[in-house]
């Protein structure tokens, strides 16, 4: 926001006084704005969460998005005193009618298995939560369009979590999420392409760049082999060398070569390993490199 008076972009906003003010001439650009905060105060978290007047956020990898009351299993009163044996009985029963009741019907009864199965893998991927909840949103989006008939849930779990991890640029390969889920390569792949298709989702090239840091810190080698890896796959990038060829290949090649150049040398086997290539694709993709960008290796 720029001062439409002097064009300063040093704009104070007095919520005391509802202005929005240039502090370099002076001119008030807006008055009587709208507070949108709470109207209470706190001074810490407990007097925070007892004064604010909403719920927990909805949760897409909550079968009932969070909204449910949960009934616990700990048999204890508001005081901390144990439930006579009589109450206990009475809310086993009400915790199993509960469960029941919020399960009823088969899109409820697939979500708590898909959203399980989801949690699991995520897990294993060490995922960010970000990630699971767009993750849970777009497999929710896929049962309402009824794309999850004859297909297995575990399947379309797995493609799901493949897509997102492709548009938000965490490197996690499809080799990765299968041996993790138990479903086969080929399998996931089939599903993606298909949600990909119906659900009209568009899902960036993968690009070799975010598997460097991984490779490079599996490798243990140095934050320099890092950039210098980066810096040749922005060339290769530019010259359209990496079109047709797989990323993780790509990736370990400049990680070889990066290494090589700064006395951080590591074997390809090593380097093949790490990122789930053949020492074959490091070597061809490495001798594609190595001409096409005019790098200059001694042995």
């Amino acid at each position: 926001m720029r001062c439409p008076e002097c064009g300063s972009t040093a704009i104070i906003r007095d919520y005391k006084r509802g202005e929005l003010v240039c502090s370099n001439c002076g001119y008030v650009i807006d008055e009587n704005m709208v507070d949108f905060g709470p109207e209470w105060r706190a001074f810490d978290a407990d007097q925070r969460n007892k004064r604010q007047r909403t719920g927990a956020p909805i949760k897409y990898t909550k079968p009932n998005k969070g909204l449910v009351t949960e009934i616990d299993k700990y048999n204890r009163d508001i005081r901390g005193s144990k439930l006579p044996s009589k109450s206990q009985s009475q809310m086993y029963r009400l915790r199993k009618w509960h469960k029941r009741s919020s399960i009823s019907s088969s899109m409820e009864r697939n979500l708590t298995i898909a959203l399980s199965e989801l949690s699991r893998i995520s897990s294993t991927l060490g995922l960010p939560n970000n990630i699971r909840e767009a993750a849970a949103l777009l497999y929710r989006k896929a049962v309402e369009k009824g794309l999850i008939r004859g297909r297995l849930i575990e399947s379309v779990v797995a493609a799901v979590i493949y897509t997102k991890c492709r548009q938000y640029g965490i490197p996690r390969t499809l080799d990765e999420i299968s041996e993790v889920s138990g479903i086969p390569k080929k399998e996931i792949g089939r599903t993606y392409r298909f949600l990909k298709k119906e659900l009209g989702v568009d899902v960036p090239l993968t690009n070799p760049i975010h598997y460097v840091a991984r490779f490079a810190s599996e490798l243990e080698l140095s934050g320099e082999v890092q950039e210098k890896a980066k810096e040749l796959l922005g060339e290769a990038i530019t010259k359209g060398l990496i079109s047709g060829r797989g990323p993780t290949g790509v990736a370990a090649a400049a990680v070889y070569i990066a290494g090589v150049i700064l006395g951080e040398r590591r074997t390809q086997k090593e380097v093949a390993d790490v990122a789930g290539v053949t020492e074959v694709t490091i070597r061809n993709r490495y001798r594609e490199l190595k001409r096409e960008l005019g790098i200059k290796i001694a042995g």
